[in-house]
């Protein structure tokens, strides 16, 4: 008898250890945000910039040093929905791939916030190596994706 369109299949998922990788991937990502919001906490007391304003007036004498250092860290969220998605569907079959991706992908984030708070936001390029974090997450997500609705 043929298999109807839309019927429900039955998924298992058996986690390994390799999936816990993934877990405190996700989690170091939380930290990586909170470093990157205290940093712009301090940068708004040092700079002298007030909620609610997301970025400096032009006529505030530092804000392009403060806006530089919101910018690496509002990119970052900006990115942020991305990277849970690559690495969480990349991690249903292939976590450890996807790990070491996300872990990439991390480290460049910070080394694109470091070199966007220099205050010459061209030093954030140094971080161009976390797209191969990224697109191997991707990679991942795609597959599984292909293997899912292969089953």
């Amino acid at each position: 008898m043929s298999e109807t369109f839309g019927s429900p299949k039955l998924l298992t998922i058996a986690l390994s250890r390799e999936h816990g990788y993934a877990a405190g991937v996700a989690l170091s990502s939380w930290a990586v945000l909170q470093y990157m919001g205290i940093n712009v906490m301090k940068a708004r007391k040092r700079y002298n910039v007030e909620y609610p304003a997301l970025y400096a007036p032009d006529t505030n004498l530092h804000a392009n040093a403060f806006n530089c250092i919101q910018r690496g860290h509002q990119n970052t969220l900006e990115t942020y929905p991305q990277f849970l998605l690559m690495l969480g569907l990349g991690s249903i079959q292939y976590p450890f791939a996807s790990s070491i991706g996300g872990a990439i992908w991390l480290i460049s984030r910070i080394v694109y916030f470091h070199g966007y708070a220099t205050g010459q936001p061209e030093k954030r390029r140094y971080s161009a190596f976390g797209y191969i974090g990224f697109f191997t997450m991707m990679g991942c997500a795609i597959r599984t994706i292909y293997n899912l609705v292969r089953a």
